[in-house]
Protein backbone atom coordinates (compact mmCIF):
# COMPACT_ATOMS: atom_id res chain seq x y z
CA UNK A 1 0.00 0.00 0.00
CA UNK A 2 1.29 3.18 -1.03
CA UNK A 3 1.88 5.87 1.34
CA UNK A 4 3.22 9.06 -0.27
CA UNK A 5 3.21 10.45 -3.58
CA UNK A 6 4.16 13.53 -5.66
CA UNK A 7 2.92 14.85 -8.56
CA UNK A 8 3.95 17.87 -10.84
CA UNK A 9 0.76 20.03 -12.78
CA UNK A 10 2.14 22.85 -15.68
CA UNK A 11 0.69 26.10 -15.69
CA UNK A 12 -1.84 27.01 -18.44
CA UNK A 13 -3.73 29.50 -20.69
CA UNK A 14 -7.16 29.60 -19.63
CA UNK A 15 -10.17 31.13 -22.31
CA UNK A 16 -7.58 30.93 -24.96
CA UNK A 17 -9.29 34.03 -25.65
CA UNK A 18 -12.72 33.10 -27.33
CA UNK A 19 -13.40 30.16 -24.98
CA UNK A 20 -14.38 32.24 -21.50
CA UNK A 21 -14.20 29.74 -18.79
CA UNK A 22 -14.03 26.56 -20.46
CA UNK A 23 -11.30 26.39 -23.13
CA UNK A 24 -7.71 26.03 -22.08
CA UNK A 25 -4.40 24.32 -23.13
CA UNK A 26 -1.28 23.48 -20.85
CA UNK A 27 2.44 25.34 -21.18
CA UNK A 28 5.30 23.04 -20.08
CA UNK A 29 7.88 24.57 -18.45
CA UNK A 30 6.27 26.07 -15.26
CA UNK A 31 3.93 24.21 -12.80
CA UNK A 32 3.22 23.30 -9.33
CA UNK A 33 4.28 20.24 -7.22
CA UNK A 34 2.63 18.68 -4.54
CA UNK A 35 3.45 15.41 -2.28
CA UNK A 36 0.61 13.75 -0.63
CA UNK A 37 1.19 11.32 2.30
CA UNK A 38 -1.87 8.58 3.64
CA UNK A 39 -2.40 9.52 7.62
CA UNK A 40 -4.62 7.65 10.06
CA UNK A 41 -6.38 10.67 10.68
CA UNK A 42 -9.95 11.07 8.77
CA UNK A 43 -8.62 14.58 7.75
CA UNK A 44 -6.83 16.84 5.21
CA UNK A 45 -3.85 18.82 6.14
CA UNK A 46 -1.90 21.28 4.96
CA UNK A 47 1.72 21.08 6.26
CA UNK A 48 3.78 23.75 3.96
CA UNK A 49 3.76 25.74 1.08
CA UNK A 50 6.79 26.58 -0.41
CA UNK A 51 7.59 28.71 -3.29
CA UNK A 52 4.60 31.48 -3.30
CA UNK A 53 5.43 35.25 -2.43
CA UNK A 54 2.87 36.01 0.22
CA UNK A 55 0.82 33.77 2.14
CA UNK A 56 -1.51 31.21 1.33
CA UNK A 57 -3.94 29.88 3.62
CA UNK A 58 -2.71 26.31 5.39
CA UNK A 59 -6.69 25.94 6.43
CA UNK A 60 -7.27 22.69 4.21
CA UNK A 61 -10.94 24.38 3.37
CA UNK A 62 -9.81 27.12 2.38
CA UNK A 63 -6.72 25.84 0.20
CA UNK A 64 -7.68 25.10 -3.58
CA UNK A 65 -5.54 21.66 -2.93
CA UNK A 66 -6.93 20.97 0.58
CA UNK A 67 -10.69 21.74 -0.78
CA UNK A 68 -10.20 19.18 -3.62
CA UNK A 69 -9.12 16.57 -1.78
CA UNK A 70 -11.47 17.01 1.10
CA UNK A 71 -14.20 16.89 -1.90
CA UNK A 72 -12.39 13.57 -2.86
CA UNK A 73 -12.12 11.98 0.79
CA UNK A 74 -16.04 12.96 1.29
CA UNK A 75 -17.27 11.73 -1.70
CA UNK A 76 -15.21 8.04 -1.43
CA UNK A 77 -16.05 7.84 2.11
CA UNK A 78 -12.09 7.29 2.69
CA UNK A 79 -11.34 5.81 5.97
CA UNK A 80 -8.01 7.82 6.25
CA UNK A 81 -6.82 11.22 5.75
CA UNK A 82 -4.39 13.29 3.78
CA UNK A 83 -1.15 15.51 4.71
CA UNK A 84 -0.45 17.86 2.29
CA UNK A 85 3.39 19.65 0.76
CA UNK A 86 2.41 22.06 -2.40
CA UNK A 87 5.48 23.56 -4.11
CA UNK A 88 4.57 26.96 -5.48
CA UNK A 89 6.43 26.97 -9.13
CA UNK A 90 3.49 29.43 -10.88
CA UNK A 91 3.40 33.16 -10.40
CA UNK A 92 0.56 34.40 -8.37
CA UNK A 93 -2.05 36.55 -9.60
CA UNK A 94 -0.59 36.05 -13.20
CA UNK A 95 -3.27 34.28 -15.40
CA UNK A 96 -0.99 31.18 -15.45
CA UNK A 97 -3.79 29.05 -13.70
CA UNK A 98 -1.30 28.81 -10.43
CA UNK A 99 -4.54 27.97 -8.07
CA UNK A 100 -5.82 25.10 -10.43
CA UNK A 101 -2.47 23.75 -10.40
CA UNK A 102 -2.07 23.01 -7.22
CA UNK A 103 -5.46 21.13 -6.66
CA UNK A 104 -4.85 19.08 -9.61
CA UNK A 105 -1.85 18.05 -8.46
CA UNK A 106 -2.39 17.53 -5.13
CA UNK A 107 -5.29 14.90 -6.88
CA UNK A 108 -3.14 13.21 -9.09
CA UNK A 109 -0.98 12.70 -6.36
CA UNK A 110 -3.91 11.31 -3.79
CA UNK A 111 -4.77 9.23 -6.51
CA UNK A 112 -1.64 7.65 -6.46
CA UNK A 113 -2.91 5.99 -2.81
CA UNK A 114 -5.98 5.35 -3.37
CA UNK A 115 -6.77 1.34 -3.12
CA UNK A 116 -8.91 1.86 -7.09
CA UNK A 117 -7.48 4.95 -8.27
CA UNK A 118 -10.14 7.19 -10.47
CA UNK A 119 -9.80 8.16 -13.84
CA UNK A 120 -8.36 11.98 -14.83
CA UNK A 121 -11.99 12.85 -15.93
CA UNK A 122 -13.32 11.61 -12.21
CA UNK A 123 -11.13 13.62 -10.82
CA UNK A 124 -12.64 17.00 -12.50
CA UNK A 125 -15.44 17.46 -10.18
CA UNK A 126 -13.08 17.47 -7.08
CA UNK A 127 -10.61 19.54 -9.20
CA UNK A 128 -13.94 22.04 -9.69
CA UNK A 129 -14.87 22.35 -5.84
CA UNK A 130 -11.20 23.65 -5.36
CA UNK A 131 -10.46 25.60 -7.84
CA UNK A 132 -14.04 27.67 -6.80
CA UNK A 133 -11.80 28.22 -3.47
CA UNK A 134 -9.68 30.56 -5.50
CA UNK A 135 -11.62 31.87 -8.03
CA UNK A 136 -15.76 32.21 -7.01
CA UNK A 137 -16.78 29.88 -9.80
CA UNK A 138 -16.63 26.02 -11.08
CA UNK A 139 -15.08 26.57 -14.11
CA UNK A 140 -12.71 24.13 -16.01
CA UNK A 141 -10.72 25.78 -18.66
CA UNK A 142 -7.21 25.77 -16.65
CA UNK A 143 -8.28 22.41 -14.86
CA UNK A 144 -8.78 20.05 -18.00
CA UNK A 145 -6.04 20.59 -20.41
CA UNK A 146 -4.07 20.06 -16.72
CA UNK A 147 -5.84 16.60 -16.15
CA UNK A 148 -5.86 15.80 -19.73
CA UNK A 149 -2.70 17.46 -21.44
CA UNK A 150 -3.17 19.95 -24.48
CA UNK A 151 -6.24 21.49 -25.51
CA UNK A 152 -9.18 21.04 -24.11
CA UNK A 153 -12.70 21.68 -23.48
CA UNK A 154 -14.25 21.77 -20.62
CA UNK A 155 -17.94 22.04 -19.69
CA UNK A 156 -19.53 21.48 -16.29
CA UNK A 157 -19.61 17.43 -17.08
CA UNK A 158 -17.19 16.82 -19.32
CA UNK A 159 -13.68 17.18 -20.72
CA UNK A 160 -12.94 16.84 -24.79
CA UNK A 161 -9.29 16.89 -25.55
CA UNK A 162 -9.41 18.90 -28.70
CA UNK A 163 -6.86 17.90 -31.23
CA UNK A 164 -4.04 20.22 -32.48
CA UNK A 165 -0.94 20.27 -34.92
CA UNK A 166 1.91 19.03 -33.09
CA UNK A 167 3.83 21.68 -34.71
CA UNK A 168 1.85 24.24 -33.55
CA UNK A 169 2.98 26.33 -30.34
CA UNK A 170 2.37 28.89 -27.92
CA UNK A 171 4.16 31.62 -26.45
CA UNK A 172 3.40 33.22 -23.04
CA UNK A 173 4.93 35.90 -21.45
CA UNK A 174 4.10 36.58 -17.53
CA UNK A 175 5.23 40.81 -16.91
CA UNK A 176 6.49 41.04 -13.57
CA UNK A 177 2.64 42.04 -12.20
CA UNK A 178 -0.24 40.50 -10.00
CA UNK A 179 -3.74 41.08 -11.18
CA UNK A 180 -6.17 39.30 -8.83
CA UNK A 181 -8.35 36.84 -10.80
CA UNK A 182 -11.43 38.23 -8.35
CA UNK A 183 -10.78 41.75 -9.50
CA UNK A 184 -10.67 40.81 -13.35
CA UNK A 185 -13.64 39.26 -13.26
CA UNK A 186 -15.33 41.95 -11.39
CA UNK A 187 -14.42 43.94 -14.51
CA UNK A 188 -16.70 42.05 -16.43
CA UNK A 189 -19.99 43.40 -15.15
CA UNK A 190 -22.73 44.96 -16.97
CA UNK A 191 -24.54 45.12 -19.95
CA UNK A 192 -23.01 43.01 -23.09
CA UNK A 193 -25.34 43.43 -26.57
CA UNK A 194 -26.26 40.49 -28.27
CA UNK A 195 -24.29 40.69 -31.45
CA UNK A 196 -21.02 40.49 -29.09
CA UNK A 197 -22.17 36.75 -27.96
CA UNK A 198 -22.95 35.84 -31.23
CA UNK A 199 -19.30 37.38 -32.78
CA UNK A 200 -17.72 35.01 -30.08
CA UNK A 201 -19.53 32.51 -30.46
CA UNK A 202 -18.81 32.54 -34.24
CA UNK A 203 -15.08 32.70 -33.34
CA UNK A 204 -14.82 30.10 -30.66
CA UNK A 205 -16.19 27.41 -33.30
CA UNK A 206 -13.71 28.67 -35.74
CA UNK A 207 -11.12 28.03 -33.86
CA UNK A 208 -12.44 24.63 -32.87
CA UNK A 209 -12.76 23.86 -36.57
CA UNK A 210 -9.17 25.24 -37.26
CA UNK A 211 -8.00 22.69 -34.66
CA UNK A 212 -9.53 19.67 -35.97
CA UNK A 213 -8.82 20.54 -39.28
CA UNK A 214 -4.79 21.79 -38.79
CA UNK A 215 -6.28 24.64 -40.67
CA UNK A 216 -4.58 27.94 -39.43
CA UNK A 217 -6.25 30.62 -41.70
CA UNK A 218 -9.59 29.30 -39.76
CA UNK A 219 -7.55 29.80 -36.46
CA UNK A 220 -6.24 32.91 -37.19
CA UNK A 221 -9.83 34.26 -38.58
CA UNK A 222 -11.71 33.15 -35.01
CA UNK A 223 -8.48 34.03 -32.55
CA UNK A 224 -10.37 37.18 -32.09
CA UNK A 225 -12.08 38.08 -28.27
CA UNK A 226 -14.52 40.39 -28.73
CA UNK A 227 -16.33 39.83 -25.23
CA UNK A 228 -13.79 39.59 -22.45
CA UNK A 229 -10.37 41.13 -23.35
CA UNK A 230 -11.96 44.10 -24.60
CA UNK A 231 -13.07 44.72 -20.87
CA UNK A 232 -9.58 43.24 -18.75
CA UNK A 233 -7.28 44.93 -21.48
CA UNK A 234 -7.79 48.31 -19.03
CA UNK A 235 -6.18 46.36 -16.08
CA UNK A 236 -2.62 45.00 -18.05
CA UNK A 237 -0.24 47.64 -18.69
CA UNK A 238 1.03 47.06 -21.58
CA UNK A 239 -1.13 44.55 -23.32
CA UNK A 240 -1.98 46.87 -26.74
CA UNK A 241 1.69 46.83 -27.37
CA UNK A 242 2.48 43.35 -26.07
CA UNK A 243 -0.52 41.93 -28.17
CA UNK A 244 0.35 43.75 -31.39
CA UNK A 245 4.15 42.58 -31.00
CA UNK A 246 2.97 39.03 -31.30
CA UNK A 247 0.68 39.99 -34.24
CA UNK A 248 3.64 41.59 -35.81
CA UNK A 249 5.80 38.65 -35.78
CA UNK A 250 2.89 36.08 -37.60
CA UNK A 251 0.96 35.14 -34.86
CA UNK A 252 -2.23 33.18 -35.58
CA UNK A 253 -3.48 35.31 -32.88
CA UNK A 254 -3.09 36.70 -29.51
CA UNK A 255 -5.11 37.76 -26.13
CA UNK A 256 -4.71 37.70 -22.03
CA UNK A 257 -3.81 34.75 -20.13
CA UNK A 258 -6.73 33.44 -18.44
CA UNK A 259 -7.92 36.60 -16.20
CA UNK A 260 -4.04 38.07 -16.86
CA UNK A 261 -1.75 40.36 -16.99
CA UNK A 262 -0.20 37.20 -18.76
CA UNK A 263 -0.04 37.10 -22.90
CA UNK A 264 -0.31 34.17 -24.88
CA UNK A 265 -0.02 33.89 -28.55
CA UNK A 266 -0.41 30.93 -30.90
CA UNK A 267 2.16 29.72 -33.87
CA UNK A 268 2.41 27.82 -36.59
CA UNK A 269 6.13 26.45 -35.65
CA UNK A 270 8.38 26.60 -32.91
CA UNK A 271 11.15 28.60 -34.34
CA UNK A 272 8.20 31.71 -35.13
CA UNK A 273 7.35 31.22 -31.31
CA UNK A 274 11.04 31.55 -30.26
CA UNK A 275 11.16 34.72 -32.53
CA UNK A 276 8.22 36.30 -31.27
CA UNK A 277 9.00 36.05 -27.72
CA UNK A 278 11.99 38.51 -26.69
CA UNK A 279 9.13 40.93 -29.25
CA UNK A 280 7.01 40.76 -26.90
CA UNK A 281 9.07 40.65 -23.58
CA UNK A 282 10.48 44.02 -25.51
CA UNK A 283 6.74 45.48 -25.22
CA UNK A 284 6.11 45.35 -21.59
CA UNK A 285 9.68 46.31 -20.78
CA UNK A 286 8.75 49.40 -22.29
CA UNK A 287 5.70 49.47 -20.36
CA UNK A 288 8.14 49.53 -17.54
CA UNK A 289 7.58 45.94 -16.56
CA UNK A 290 10.29 43.04 -16.67
CA UNK A 291 8.96 39.19 -17.65
CA UNK A 292 9.47 36.10 -18.18
CA UNK A 293 8.39 33.72 -21.02
CA UNK A 294 7.76 30.02 -22.33
CA UNK A 295 7.33 28.64 -25.68
CA UNK A 296 5.43 25.86 -25.06
CA UNK A 297 3.36 23.25 -27.68
CA UNK A 298 -0.20 23.13 -27.21
CA UNK A 299 -0.25 19.29 -27.20
CA UNK A 300 1.93 19.75 -24.21
CA UNK A 301 1.85 17.00 -21.87
CA UNK A 302 -0.87 17.60 -18.02
CA UNK A 303 -0.28 16.72 -15.06
CA UNK A 304 2.19 13.75 -14.32
CA UNK A 305 2.83 11.67 -11.02
CA UNK A 306 6.45 11.75 -10.19
CA UNK A 307 6.93 9.58 -7.48
CA UNK A 308 5.06 6.94 -5.42
CA UNK A 309 6.46 5.20 -2.47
Amino acid sequence: MRQQASAFSPASVGNVGVGFDILGHVIEGVGDTVTVRRIEATEVRITGIHGATVDLPLDAPGNTAGAALISLREALALPFGFEVEIGKGIPLGSGMGGSAASCVAALVAANALLDAPLTREQLYPHALVGEAVASGGRHGDNLGPMLLGGLVLSTADRLVRVPVPDHWHSVLVHPEAILETRRARAALQGAYELKEFVAQSANLALVLAGCHAGDPGLVREGLRDVLVEPRRAPLIVGFGAAKQAALDANAMGASISGAGPSVFAWFESRGEAEAAAPAVQAAFAAAGFDSQAWVSPINATGAELLSAT
